[in-house]
């Protein structure tokens, strides 16, 4: 019941912002409108663990719908489905303390990577892999996801540990603060750039 009131909650605010986002896009500033649309779908991602959770009696959720509800949200932003995003692997079962943040963490790389890994009118993919391992000999089991897309690179000299927008800035605080993992942004192989995001994850219970 209390994650149906969070979910209610959430997309009355997420409405909000839309009216004021349509409000600021009439008046021509088109950052102002950026940042409300951003904060949409932010409070957007929070909505669907909690709706997720709402069907749910023992506040753990099977992750891998709220990825990919995630990657089609996001996806919306490419115009004429230009840039196009899927999934690999599975994610698993995890609990609402995981979820939530991941969720999040998950929205702010693909809405990074949609913003500056592709130039106006280039068409390309954005792929989520997810990889998880079980607990061994008291250490707790990992979840490995990495998000690859086939853009124009990272810039010269770009440090993840310091540098980026807001987003990153959000990430690494959720991936290192909050969640105990690790965050990193490399070249991939075949061009483009690669997040790889490494989090301790209880062992899956069902």
């Amino acid at each position: 019941e209390i994650h149906h009131r969070v979910k209610n909650n959430l997309q009355t605010v997420a409405a909000l912002l839309r009216l004021q986002s349509r409000r600021i896009g009439a008046s021509g500033d088109e950052r102002a409108r950026a940042a409300l649309d951003e904060a949409v779908r932010r409070v957007g991602s929070i909505a669907i663990v909690h709706e997720t959770l709402s069907q749910n009696l023992d506040e753990r959720v099977e992750f891998d719908d709220i990825a990919d509800r995630v990657i089609a949200m996001v996806g919306e932003l490419s115009p004429d489905g230009r840039v196009t995003g899927h999934r690999l692997g599975k994610f698993g079962v995890l609990d609402a303390e995981t979820a939530t943040p991941l969720s999040m963490v998950l929205t702010e790389v693909l809405q990074n990577a949609l913003e500056h890994a592709f130039g106006p009118g280039e068409r390309g993919r954005i792929e989520v892999s997810a990889t998880r391992t079980q607990p061994r000999r008291g250490e707790p089991g990992r979840l490995l996801v990495t998000v690859t897309d086939n853009g124009r690179g990272l810039p010269e000299g770009f440090d993840p540990r310091a540098g980026g927008s807001l987003g990153l800035q959000i990430v690494r605080t959720l991936v290192e603060g909050e969640l105990g993992g690790g965050f990193d942004m490399v070249p991939a192989p075949e061009g483009g750039t690669r997040v790889v995001i490494d989090l301790p994850v209880e062992a899956a219970k069902r």
